[in-house]
C-alpha cells in the first residue's frame, strides 16, 4: 500500500482520568492539547479524542483502537503517569508498544525538573506502536495545561531564545521515521528539527 506523505496528520488525544470521565469535574488535557496544536501546526492536522477512567484496560484498547483502527499518526496521552497506584498510563502504554523511545520520558522530566523536584516522580514513556502497515508515535503528557505546554515547545527565556528544547521539536522528524505525513511547525511557537537531508521545499 503506498504512503501519503501529504494528507493531514492523525493525532490522537487521550484524557485519563476517574473524576473528568465520570463527569465530576471538566476535563482540561484535551482542550490545552487542541489549543496548543491550533497555535503550533502549520500543515493540515486531524484530532479524535478520548475520556476514560484510570484502568489499565480501557487505557489499552484506547490506544489499540487509536492507532490499528482510527489511522493516528500521533497519540498522546495526559494524566495518570505518577506513582499512585491508580496511576497505570505508563505501564499500559509500554504493553502496546512495538519498541520505547526512551528519549522523550528522558526529556519530559528534565524540562519539569526546572520547575519542581517531584518531577523524578513522573513515569512518563514514549513509544512506537506498529500494525501491519501503520505506525503511530505515543506519549504520556503531564495533565497540568501549564506544563503540557512547557513539555511540548521547551523553555525561552525572556527574549524568546530557547533554553531547552521541548519534545515536539523531534516529533516531526520521527513522524518521518515511521511512515507518516510530513509536519511543519510555526517555528515562534516550537521549530521542529530535521537533518538537511530530510527537509522538503514547498512549491512556491
Amino acid at each position: 500500500m503506498a504512503i501519503d506523505l501529504d494528507r493531514p496528520l492523525r493525532i490522537g488525544l487521550v484524557s485519563v482520568s476517574d473524576r473528568a470521565s465520570a463527569g465530576i469535574y471538566e476535563d482540561q488535557g484535551i482542550p490545552a492539547l487542541r489549543s496548543w496544536f491550533e497555535s503550533a501546526l502549520t500543515t493540515p492536522w486531524e484530532i479524535v479524542t478520548r475520556l476514560i477512567p484510570d484502568e489499565r484496560g480501557a487505557i489499552e484498547a484506547a490506544l489499540i483502537d487509536l492507532v490499528d483502527n482510527q489511522r493516528c499518526d500521533l497519540v498522546l496521552t495526559t494524566g495518570g503517569t505518577g506513582p499512585a497506584r491508580r496511576d497505570v498510563t505508563p505501564e499500559a502504554t509500554l504493553a502496546v508498544a512495538t519498541r520505547e523511545m526512551p528519549g522523550f520520558g528522558e526529556q519530559m522530566r528534565q524540562i519539569s525538573l526546572r520547575f519542581v523536584p517531584t518531577a523524578i516522580l513522573s513515569r512518563q514513556v514514549g513509544v512506537v506502536r506498529e500494525c501491519a502497515d501503520h505506525a503511530a508515535l505515543i506519549m504520556n503528557l503531564p495533565g497540568q495545561p501549564k506544563s503540557i505546554r512547557e513539555t511540548l515547545e521547551g523553555l525561552k527565556d525572556a527574549q524568546g531564545q530557547q533554553q531547552v528544547a521541548g519534545i515536539f521539536a523531534a516529533v516531526p522528524y520521527c513522524i518521518d521515521l515511521i511512515g507518516g505525513p510530513y509536519i511543519e511547525t510555526d517555528e515562534t511557537v516550537c521549530k521542529a528539527f530535521r537533518p538537511k537531508s530530510a527537509l522538503r521545499t514547498r512549491p512556491a
